[in-house]
């Protein structure tokens, strides 16, 4: 564990515990690029931990505070994401820079790290989330090319079996809004639902995101709440 400690942080809400692991890309050309940022004080944005391609840990935020890695963002109710959560960023230079898989060495630290995390906090399976789920209308990441399945393999969140449930739009909405979506039954395809199907897809069905309450989509969703 290297110490970079980020001046970016504040202290958490009273009466409330940690219970929300969120993970990230950088989206930036390098690591070395993306640890200035995080402990740049202009900057106002840090994380709990960085993983670089290499698998060294920097810790920039000691758990017990609030770093601002979420911005705004949702989650079954909550607001304040910031406040509830630990947040870890992977070094990759993303969608604009040229997004690529993650590197082994890194994935095998991560894992590490989460399995700490999760002997620390009382963090349910359902809520090791990526960034998009949280801010689906601003974010794309870690992507489609993070492993989630050998994450769940390894005890740190969880993945689907198909389960079959009703086809309507405002049984699916409403499915996505109980496991954490910010989604109203309207039984409309709104810019809201498409964007929390994307997200979802992209987590859990990244082969086509295309934001569609298709069958596949659908029996992913329903087999998560079964579970």
């Amino acid at each position: 564990m290297i110490e970079r400690p980020s001046p970016n942080y504040n202290g958490r809400p009273a009466g409330k515990s940690i219970d929300l692991l969120v993970i990230h890309y950088t989206g930036m050309p390098d690591a070395e690029a993306a640890l200035q940022r995080l402990t740049d004080p202009d900057a106002q944005v840090s994380s709990h931990y960085l993983v670089d391609e290499a698998g060294r840990i920097y810790r920039l935020v000691d758990e017990s505070r609030r770093a601002w890695h979420a911005g705004v963002s949702y989650w079954a109710g909550e607001r304040d994401i910031n406040g509830v959560s630990i947040g870890i960023e992977l070094a990759n230079p993303g969608h604009e820079f040229g997004y690529r898989p993650f590197a082994e060495p890194q994935m095998i630290a991560l894992i590490a790290l989460c399995r700490g995390i999760l002997t620390r906090h009382p963090i349910p399976a359902s809520r090791v989330l990526g960034h998009s789920d949280v801010a689906p209308a601003r974010k794309i990441d870690p992507g489609e090319l993070f492993d989630w399945p050998r994450l769940a393999a390894s005890g740190i969140g969880q993945w689907p079996r198909p389960t079959e449930g009703p086809s309507d739009l405002a049984s699916v909405q409403r499915a996505l809004a109980r496991f954490g979506y910010e989604v109203a039954p309207s039984g409309q395809a709104d810019e809201a639902t498409r964007l929390a199907l994307s997200a979802f897809q992209r987590h859990f069905r990244p082969a086509r995101i295309d934001g569609v309450s298709d069958e596949e989509t659908r029996a992913l969703l329903y087999g998560l709440l079964r579970l």
